[in-house]
């Protein structure tokens, strides 16, 4: 079976926002390396504005999940916001899902609340500070 990992591509702040995952999911960088760490190439040279951006990082949000992303690099097109791409989190428990919530929507948007939707979840949907669009899910098993 394949696994989907989300990547997200930020212009300059990646290493904050996933300071914030991070303190929202909990878990570890499993890698996390800088522009800085390429080696040296002769035929260009590495702006200085981005040798302390991130070029990759990885969080573990647990044992089938990893959330990637990196800064944009030199060369590469500006990131657009839209949405059109929302990453779903299916949390442990109704109080996981409301903490989840709760940490991704502060200082973004809570464009639905957690709430008992018809189609029987525990559910709700944010933007976060990011611009990131999040859908946070929890199955009650009957």
């Amino acid at each position: 079976m394949a696994a989907i990992n989300p990547y997200i591509i930020f212009q300059g702040n990646c290493e904050e926002a996933f300071n914030h995952y991070k303190s929202v999911f909990g878990g570890e960088f499993t890698m996390l390396s800088r522009y800085s760490d390429m080696p040296p190439r002769e035929e260009t040279d590495l702006p200085v504005e981005i040798k302390d951006l991130i070029m990759h990082v990885e969080l573990s949000l647990g044992k089938d999940a990893i959330l990637m992303g990196s800064d944009a690099g030199p060369g590469a097109p500006p990131t657009v916001r839209g949405n059109n791409l929302h990453i779903s989190i299916a949390a442990d428990s109704k109080d996981h899902a409301d903490h989840l919530y709760n940490g991704l929507s502060g200082g973004g948007n809570k464009n639905m609340p957690m709430e008992k939707t018809f189609w029987g979840s525990y559910f709700g949907m944010c933007t976060d500070k990011f611009g990131i669009n999040w859908m946070i899910g929890f199955e009650e098993q009957s």
